[in-house]
């Protein structure tokens, strides 16, 4: 079997992995749960560690990430949109649980979920289609900051089910978003570590439209999940 297919198969796996924990995707395990509730006062440590564990197991997150740097060479052009991501998630996070805002989880998920189909099509390159696409989307960076928005918002959807202290609240948070990025930047360097795999080992061309495919069928899968749910749990 040629290289490339194996490397395909390898990440498919994780893909569908991943995917069968798809209902925890934005989730806050049980441990996690009674920890969050029952501190009082600025808790630094355990709060970077929450919150760079939610971004290294959250797939969603992951998904998107791949599929914003997947065409990205330069490190220049991956730092500006990994900014821009993590700016928008920054603010939603922090101002969704400090201002209280009430959203369905579901729905923000569901939304989550078509950033991945979204991305997906926009790195898809097939003939007559890329020209329509870009032509009624938005600038990129414009639509990595608006689904960073919307990444953060998954998240505080998610704290507000618990009964957050007063006390402390807002340097937690604040500690929690930093532990936050700091997992984004530990599943970026595996990403861009595999992706630069792939180039050097001269397969990437042949497998660029196979991986998107995948990326696609993932967002719709998730998207699939959030909507049932809404309409069914709601």
């Amino acid at each position: 079997m040629p290289l490339h297919q194996i490397a395909l198969w390898v990440m498919l796996f994780f893909l569908l992995a991943g995917l069968a924990g798809i209902a925890s995707a934005h989730g806050v395990a049980n441990a996690d749960a009674t920890f969050l509730e029952s501190v009082r006062g600025v808790a630094a440590g355990p709060f970077v560690y929450l919150g760079a564990k939610h971004m290294v197991t959250g797939y969603d997150h992951l998904l998107f990430l791949a599929g914003v740097v997947f065409y990205l060479y330069r490190l220049k052009d991956v730092a500006v949109y990994v900014s821009l991501f993590a700016l928008g998630h920054s603010i939603t996070l922090l101002s969704g649980v400090l201002a209280g805002w009430h959203i369905s989880a579901w729905l923000v998920d569901a939304v989550i979920g078509f950033s991945v189909v979204y991305k997906a099509l926009d790195n898809m390159d097939i003939a007559g289609f890329s020209a329509v696409w870009r032509r009624y989307t938005p600038d990129s960076r414009l639509a990595v900051l608006l689904f960073g928005l919307v990444h953060g918002l998954g998240l505080a959807t998610k704290l507000q089910d618990f009964q957050l202290a007063p006390d402390g609240l807002i340097a937690n948070m604040l500690f929690f978003n930093l532990g936050v990025e700091l997992g984004q930047l530990l599943a970026l360097a595996l990403i861009l570590f595999v992706l630069n795999l792939l180039r050097r080992l001269g397969c990437f061309t042949a497998l660029a439209l196979q991986l998107n495919l995948a990326l696609l069928v993932a967002g719709l899968l998730l998207m699939g999940y959030q909507l049932t749910g809404y309409l069914l749990v709601g």
